[in-house]
């Protein structure tokens, strides 16, 4: 399979129709059941809106953008008519959504075909989709390894080629992470930049949304599909629309460019840090920069993402703790009993840090860091070496992601591929609202072959 651009130029010049193209995606979905991406398949409405995409050329009028181009939402999207699941048993018992969560409006608007929706941690609390209810999602170029998470279910599917393209959700790495250990392009837009309406939330000061994809351009296109204010979430930005696939070709000749050091290159495999190097290399990067005291903005992150997850959950907490995954449920209880000062300490380290990278974005435009510190670990895998000391592999996936979501940066993963090795992500870090200029880098780094999305 092409890109979703490419397939949506082919549907719409009618090379092929996108009836043709969605069950195609559905045969490929059910030959790679083994992978567990998916937790509900919509074949029929996807043969339904298929037909109306094939009707609507045949009568002459532009069906969309993304015609016809197969998708696919992490299960805490609303669907209409599918229970959201946000992994949980719990949730299980819910009614089916009435409605579609705003960015899956806006796909179906643009022509694209909603074929399922995926798997992923429970309530998203987690970096490996090792879901106690559903069970694990299987990593693409390895079938004994973990995809991520907490949205792997996500970023399987796009790296299996299942569909072109999928919506995740990033509280502190969940589009980052398994985008890295798939191989494929994640993007975590600017806090508040696009809709979470009828999204599950987890931990709302920290809560984003995002898509994967295998291309650059299909990363832009998306993004700027779903961009605009929404009135049914109050922390989306009222600022204007930035068109972001018209500025792919304009280089990168007047970027400062930098490699976050310091905490960025400690406590991770030395091809972590290799890759980091690699694409400094390619860019011509020579500096070094450091973000202050990024090993607190860890613990805040760590700290105010349990205290929101537990407050949230609380009356379940109470009346049927049984029903939870383990791993999420305990983690859960232990932010029930932080003590408030340390949420309130946490926040107040929030806008000092935010400051402190302020001032660093005044001289750099771009930042370079290594996705995570490891390869994607083995399934059922607790702890791993790292630099010499053995660690718990679960919270440690977001060594570098965390620092970064918790002042609400844009940042998309790049994939790294290298012969005979499992695939690396790198960070392109920017200033709020400049996804921009991310993606005018991340095409400069595509078109020299740098990064790019290997099929499994």
């Amino acid at each position: 399979m092409n890109d979703a651009v490419s397939i949506a130029a082919a549907v719409r010049e009618g090379k092929i129709s996108a009836v043709e193209v969605t069950q195609a995606a559905l045969q490929r979905i059910a030959q790679r059941q083994e992978l567990n991406c998916f937790t509900a398949i919509t074949d029929e409405s996807a043969l339904h809106d298929a037909k109306r995409i094939d009707d609507a050329i045949a009568q002459g009028n532009h069906p969309g953008s993304l015609a016809g181009v197969p998708f696919a939402v992490k299960n805490l999207y609303d669907v209409a008519g599918i229970t959201t699941l946000a992994g949980a048993k719990i949730n299980a018992e819910n009614p089916p959504a009435t409605h579609d969560a705003t960015l899956v409006t806006k796909l179906k608007q643009a022509g694209a075909i909603l074929v399922g929706t995926l798997n992923m941690d429970e309530y998203a609390y987690g970096f490996v989709t090792e879901n106690a209810h559903y069970g694990a999602t299987h990593n693409p170029h390895d079938f004994n390894r973990v995809a991520g998470g907490s949205s792997g279910g996500s970023a399987a599917a796009v790296a299996a080629n299942l569909v072109p393209l999928s919506l995740g959700t990033d509280t502190n790495g969940s589009i980052r992470v398994p985008a890295a250990f798939c191989g494929i392009f994640g993007l975590k837009p600017t806090y508040g930049r696009l809709s979470r309406a009828g999204v599950a939330l987890f931990s709302s000061s920290l809560d984003h949304v995002g898509p994967f994809a295998r291309s650059v351009r299909d990363i832009a296109t998306v993004f700027d599909l779903l961009q605009g204010y929404d009135d049914r979430d109050p922390v989306c930005t009222q600022k204007s629309p930035e068109l972001c696939l018209p500025q792919l070709d304009r280089g990168i000749e007047n970027l400062r460019i930098a490699v976050a050091g310091d905490y960025f290159t400690k406590g991770a495999e030395p091809e972590a840090i290799t890759v980091v190097e690699q694409v400094a290399q390619a860019l011509d990067v020579t500096e070094y920069i450091t973000l202050p005291e990024a090993h607190r903005a860890r613990a805040a992150a760590f700290i105010i993402t349990s205290c929101e997850g537990a407050n949230l959950h609380m009356e379940k907490l109470r009346s049927r703790p049984q029903d939870f995954d383990f791993a999420t449920r305990d983690r859960f209880l232990a932010g029930a009993l932080i003590p408030s000062h340390w949420y309130i300490q946490a926040q107040r380290f929030r806008r000092w840090f935010r400051d402190r990278v302020k001032e660093v974005f005044q001289n750099i435009d771009i930042i370079l860091a290594p996705t995570t510190p490891c390869f994607a670990p083995l399934i059922g895998q607790k702890t791993m070496m790292l630099a010499g000391e053995e660690i718990l592999i679960r919270p440690h996936l977001g060594l570098f992601t965390q620092p970064l979501s918790f002042i609400g940066l844009p940042v998309l993963s790049v994939p790294i591929h290298r012969p005979g090795s499992l695939p690396l992500g790198v960070q392109l870090i920017a200033a709020p609202y400049n996804e921009a200029i991310i993606l005018r880098v991340a095409a400069v780094l595509e078109a020299k072959g740098i990064v790019s999305t290997h099929t499994s």
